[in-house]
């Protein structure tokens, strides 16, 4: 049976009936268009709403599901052989944070241009162990490997922010990196959102001269689940409907700031000018002043979403679904409900660059 552990609060007001879960499994797959199906297949008729990619190389998910069909999928992911004992991690959440059920095959499991052995892949260190390292190790290099944005709004303290707006961008700040130190190079720890970016990115490290390279097992969210917030500062940026979510219960140091005035802001917006759609962080009241857009140019488009404000924000859906009708998913609470436009909206598909 699975056990589920979580860090996600509850309160008396709102019911946490469905899992947020986060997955990854580097495995041999010899066909992955027959995984996807047999995805799908599994998915069709439950009340599970994803973003799962499949390729030669692995699986890689986040899926939001009703609490039962949740431990249905993590039961049968774990009975099969080919993902025998795959981790979760899992939040508890109270409605399905994707739009829909998205199983693709891809190419790269991660966007990174190029193939790696990960036979030279760096050390794992358990959450506990990170922890312990954190608070000994004084000489080692900690890096962010996640894109610029998420960095902003949350990361561990001491963290170096390559910078990076997309994964592939990554190649470029190992040369400097590698520039930076061209003789003895310090012991590097690393770490991203759910682990498996440093599974790629330990190996381009490790090429570079960098012998000594440690990886957070599980990432950031399963450090929050065992270990709390120590030493991490700000929330954790996420590629669904909650946008930020904190790594644990619990207060800690706010990092984000209004891209206009420059005050404390933990809240990601997509610009209302259908044209631009950038992600920028913003109070609410320099969002209000400029109507949901991240400019004055913008706020002069003539394909601007109607601006609403939302608490908590959900990502701008597509122009269409003010005015059309959609596709309902297999919602036990939603199905059957309309809105103005007719059925259930879904909200905007927000790929990760």
């Amino acid at each position: 049976m699975i056990q589920v552990k979580h860090n996600a609060p509850k309160t008396s007001n709102t019911p946490h009936d469905y899992y947020v879960l986060a997955f990854y499994h580097l495995t041999s797959i010899e066909d992955p268009d027959l995984e996807v199906e047999t995805q799908k297949a599994f998915i069709a008729e439950r009340s599970i709403t994803c973003r799962l990619y499949v390729s030669q190389g692995g699986i890689n998910g986040q899926m939001s599901a009703y609490r039962d069909d949740a431990i249905a999928y993590m039961e049968w992911m774990q009975k099969r052989t080919l993902f025998k004992d795959m981790p979760f991690k899992v939040h508890y959440w109270h409605e399905h944070v994707f739009p829909r059920q998205q199983v693709k095959k891809r190419k790269e499991l991660v966007a990174l241009g190029r193939e790696v052995d990960f036979d030279k892949r760096g050390t794992h260190l358990s959450p506990s162990a990170w922890k312990e390292m954190l608070e000994n190790e004084k000489k080692s290099l900690l890096i962010d490997v996640r894109n610029s944005y998420e960095y902003d709004v949350g990361h561990f303290e001491g963290a170096e922010n390559p910078e990076c707006e997309t994964f592939k961008e990554f190649t470029a700040y190992t040369e400097k990196l590698a520039d930076r130190y061209p003789d003895e190079k310090p012991p590097v720890m690393m770490y991203c959102t759910g682990g498996i970016r440093c599974e790629f990115y330990s190996v381009l490290l490790k090429e570079k001269g960098f012998e000594e390279v440690y990886q957070l097992e599980g990432g950031v969210i399963d450090y929050g689940i065992k270990e709390g917030g120590d030493h991490w500062k700000g929330k954790l940026f996420v590629f669904d409907d909650r946008m930020t979510v904190p790594i644990a219960e619990g207060e800690t140091e706010k990092t984000g700031k209004c891209m206009f005035c420059e005050t404390t802001s933990e809240h990601y917006y997509n610009c209302a000018n259908m044209e631009c759609n950038r992600l920028f962080l913003s109070c609410p009241q320099c969002l209000e002043m400029r109507v949901g857009c991240c400019s004055e140019v913008c706020k002069s488009s003539e394909k601007i979403r109607p601006y609403h404000h939302q608490d908590p924000h959900k990502p701008f859906k597509k122009y269409y679904h003010y005015f059309g009708y959609v596709k309902d998913i297999k919602d036990p609470e939603q199905k059957g409900k309309k809105s103005a436009a007719g059925t259930v909206p879904m909200n905007l598909d927000r790929k990760e660059r």
